[in-house]
């Protein structure tokens, strides 16, 4: 069996079981595909024999094994996609309650792996409780920074002046196939709205869509019927539409990690793209530094007046080189032993913390 759990949003669910019904159609070795589980409503759960691949979320699974559906003593692979944020949006005790359920492998029996893009080190620490003692750190390219492949563009833009510079870049772009991000549901209806009115073909997705609008949605934007798609972050995990030549961040996320994630939606598997976000100085200024390590780390052309911004906001002792453990792209086991080491010169190896002694999730 292998479960793969992917908590966001059923699009994202869709996402998963199109590639893995692709792997199937490619012939590679992988036994039937016995089991799919669509549904966040109980009474659509089709359980059928011989499980194979198993493809849900946390709560179906314990549903399914609290009524024995199935059984999970036979689980080779755990599998959890975007497990950053799985993990740091609170499902940690969901987690854990999981792995308890009767018959789950212990994670010493059992290959637990964990896919993100970012791995902060205190997300580490918590899914170290998952993975066996010994378990790999791979990092493949730069963790949490942002491809070379996308070329960033910051553009100083009010609030009040966004609409305009919005339509503006639109019209250059012409159809090419373009995400905007904006902050709020109601916004991203209302951005929708008036760029239909402005003759731009344009739709949207997001939390509050019925699960047929966002497929909907989705299905227009993939076959070009509208070439604009304005989305919340819920588009910022997990969908990998072909050929998306550009992301426009209307709004600018709170946090540098989502930035990554949304201009990550361009330039995948290869290809060019471009990403053109609105600063803001009211609401985006706290952002200035973290964007200008982004920048320079994917050898971007940083704005003169971002860093001013960042200079002016964090003061002299900013250098825009040293990233700190923001993204953690590195296995931080290694940082802990680091200063284990220099932090315990002279005593016992009885005095310095041991680094499984996490703190507990009650």
């Amino acid at each position: 069996m292998f479960p793969i759990f992917h908590r966001v949003t059923k699009s994202l669910w869709l996402e998963n079981w199109g590639f893995i019904k692709g792997l199937k159609e490619l012939e590679i070795n992988l036994s039937v595909i016995g089991h799919l589980i669509m549904s966040c409503t109980l009474t659509s759960f089709q359980v059928l024999n011989s499980c194979i691949w198993l493809l849900a979320n946390t709560e179906d699974i314990e549903y399914l094994s609290d009524y024995r559906k199935i059984g999970l003593r036979q689980v080779k692979y755990l599998v959890l996609d975007e497990a950053d944020h799985m993990l740091d949006m609170g499902f940690g005790p969901e987690m854990k309650k999981l792995i308890s359920c009767p018959g789950m492998p212990s994670k010493e029996q059992r290959q637990t792996l964990m896919f993100s893009a970012t791995f902060p080190e205190e997300i580490q620490r918590l899914a170290g409780k998952f993975l066996k003692s010994n378990y790999l750190f791979v990092a493949v390219g730069q963790v949490g920074g942002a491809c070379t492949d996308v070329q960033q563009t910051i553009l100083q833009v009010g609030q009040y002046s966004k609409r305009e510079k919005l339509v503006g870049i639109l019209q250059n772009i012409g159809d090419e196939r373009t995400m905007v991000f904006v902050e709020t549901k109601k916004k991203a209806d209302f951005i929708a709205s008036f760029l239909c009115q402005e003759k731009i073909s344009t739709t949207s997705i997001h939390g509050d869509r019925e699960q047929r609008e966002r497929e909907q949605a989705l299905g227009d934007f993939r076959c070009g019927k509208c070439p604009v798609l304005v989305a919340t972050s819920v588009a910022a995990r997990g969908l990998d539409v072909e050929n998306v030549q550009h992301v426009i961040n209307f709004d600018l996320p709170s946090t540098i990690d989502e930035y990554v994630y949304r201009i990550g939606r361009t330039g995948r598997c290869g290809n060019t793209g471009r990403a053109i976000s609105f600063f803001d100085l009211e609401s985006d200024s706290h952002l200035a530094q973290p964007l200008v390590k982004v920048l320079s780390d994917a050898q971007q052309d940083v704005p003169a007046w971002l860093e001013e911004i960042s200079f002016s906001t964090y003061g002299p002792g900013f250098s825009g080189r040293t990233r700190g453990n923001v993204f953690a792209s590195v296995d931080t086991r290694k940082n802990y032993l680091r200063r284990s080491s220099l932090n315990t010169a002279g005593f016992s190896s009885s005095q310095a913390p041991n680094p499984v002694d996490d703190e507990s999730w009650d």
